[in-house]
């Protein structure tokens, strides 16, 4: 990870452009071409920017694009919304670099805590770069072994990327890089974090798998999905996750693991429970 927002923001929009062939956007894909996706000239066109101008982006130099022209990128591009909004904020990085300011380490509401003990499905709370910062028993039970890693090992990225995760995740490789994704959106709205360059940097020494992901500059902004898992003691769990933002400033969710009502799921997930006493 740069600590250059005007990097970042160059590698991204490099990124996309390179994925996006020109029959994508209603381009003849014309003779062999030497480069894959789009040219920066084809872009820049279809953009209407001048292509120096985009040049420079691309090159990391000290260019402040208005949002006319961010949005006509993304346009270009075809980016989602989530993109759309991932470009707005590096790019709001690179023009005015965020001054030096105090992180405060992520607490957990004695209230959430609460909520934690008494509700009846596997819930957690989740930091704003996936550390686990508290959770309840049923939770602790369906992430097998989680609770007993230090503090600083107990996040949901760093533990799907350690081989074994293959045996009780069965869609991990997915998993892994929807929460990559999620990551890059979270360490674009804190620039500088320290938590974000240290856990980024270890994860990218240790894991190729991760390098390879953060390297294809995705990002998701994902509220809801699907987790499939397999438990020692129950067998297979297909459950439904909703995170839900704590009250206040933005940081921690909380996320809530449930299953359908009658089903088989929402029957292991009770015996499961039972197990517990």
């Amino acid at each position: 990870m740069t600590d250059d927002p005007r990097r970042e923001l160059a590698e991204f929009l490099r990124t996309r452009r390179t994925r996006l062939r020109p029959e994508d956007v209603g381009l003849e894909p014309g003779p062999r071409r030497r480069v894959a996706g789009l040219r920066r000239e084809e872009l820049a066109l279809l953009a209407g920017v001048s292509t120096d101008y985009y040049q420079r982006m691309e090159q990391g130099r000290d260019v402040r694009p208005s949002d006319q022209v961010l949005d006509a990128l993304a346009r270009a591009l075809v980016f989602s919304a989530e993109e759309t909004r991932h470009l707005h904020s590096l790019a709001a990085a690179a023009r005015t670099p965020a001054p030096p300011r105090r992180h405060t380490p992520e607490e957990v509401p004695d209230t959430t805590l609460r909520l934690l003990r008494t509700t009846t499905s596997p819930a957690l709370v989740v930091g704003r770069f996936l550390d686990v910062l508290a959770w309840n028993p049923l939770a602790g039970a369906l992430l097998d072994g989680f609770t007993t890693l230090p503090d600083d090992e107990r996040n949901l990225l760093a533990r799907l990327l350690h081989p074994e995760a293959d045996r009780t995740c069965p869609d991990r490789a997915a998993t892994v890089a929807e929460l990559t994704a999620m990551l890059r959106a979270q360490v674009a709205a804190e620039p500088g974090h320290p938590r974000a360059a240290e856990l980024v940097g270890e994860l990218a020494v240790s894991s190729d798998e991760f390098a390879t992901l953060w390297a294809r500059h995705d990002v998701e902004e994902t509220t809801r999905g699907r987790m499939r898992v397999f438990h020692p003691l129950v067998g297979e769990l297909n459950l439904d996750w909703d995170a839900y933002p704590m009250p206040g400033a933005p940081g921690p969710m909380l996320i809530v693991y449930t299953a359908r009502e009658g089903g088989p799921d929402d029957e292991r997930l009770r015996l499961l429970a039972g197990l517990l006493g």
